[in-house]
């Protein structure tokens, strides 16, 4: 039985080393296996201890989106990644951005960009949603309410103090249709002010949505 037939039964999930060690306990050097199978294209290394299936493999491996959940945890997809994906904004992302309690960092990948900011707790934790890509693939997301607080937040140089710069950042710099804007939960983003950072450009945030 070759690599791919036994890895199907991880399709669709990133492959950690312990995984991969399992499939190839046969062999009596195990790491000279694994840099075999990178070469040949059957497996594709993401990170220190996690891979994909390569591009010669046949197997299903997993979106981007679950991929970034495991490549740095706890962490959850958020700012222009998450607004596109929910629809609001129209740009398609190529760096897939989340958020996380570590430190700020990147990843640069054979398939993209991975990027993570830091936030404090308990904001972090507020706004999270679980968000099923396929059957097999969970992933951890912001809510668009949080995706926009977290863009607000963690922009140098966003510092919002009146109603009319709100709506020119969200409408014109963000390109966010206002129908959309006035689907979001201001009083959840209300919730969040306690703890979050930037409390005030938020408080001027929902000002702004309440008058749309």
């Amino acid at each position: 039985m070759n690599f791919d037939d036994v890895l199907i039964q991880y399709a669709e999930e990133p492959l950690t080393r312990q995984v991969i060690l399992s499939i190839i306990k046969d062999y009596k050097r195990p790491n000279d296996k694994i840099g075999e199978l990178m070469k040949s294209g059957e497996l594709t290394g993401i990170k220190n201890g996690l891979y994909i299936p390569g591009p010669k493999s046949k197997i299903t491996g997993p979106e981007p989106f679950l991929l970034a959940n495991h490549i740095l945890g706890p962490s959850y997809i958020s700012l222009e990644a998450a607004l596109s994906y929910w629809g609001y904004i129209p740009e398609r992302v190529y760096e897939i951005s989340s958020v996380t309690t570590k430190a700020s960092r990147s990843y640069k990948t054979s398939v993209g960009r991975f990027t993570f900011r830091h936030a404090p707790l308990p904001y972090y934790s507020f706004g999270i949603k679980s968000v099923q890509l396929t059957a097999k693939q969970n992933i951890l997301m912001a809510s668009p309410e949080k995706a926009l607080c977290d863009k607000i937040i963690m922009t140098a140089g966003i510092h919002l103090r009146s109603v009319p710069q709100v709506i020119n950042l969200l409408t014109e710099d963000l390109r966010i249709d206002e129908d959309k804007l006035q689907e979001l939960n201001v009083q959840m983003i209300g919730n969040w002010l306690d703890e979050a950072p930037k409390r005030s450009s938020l408080m001027m945030l929902i000002k702004a949505l309440k008058v749309l």
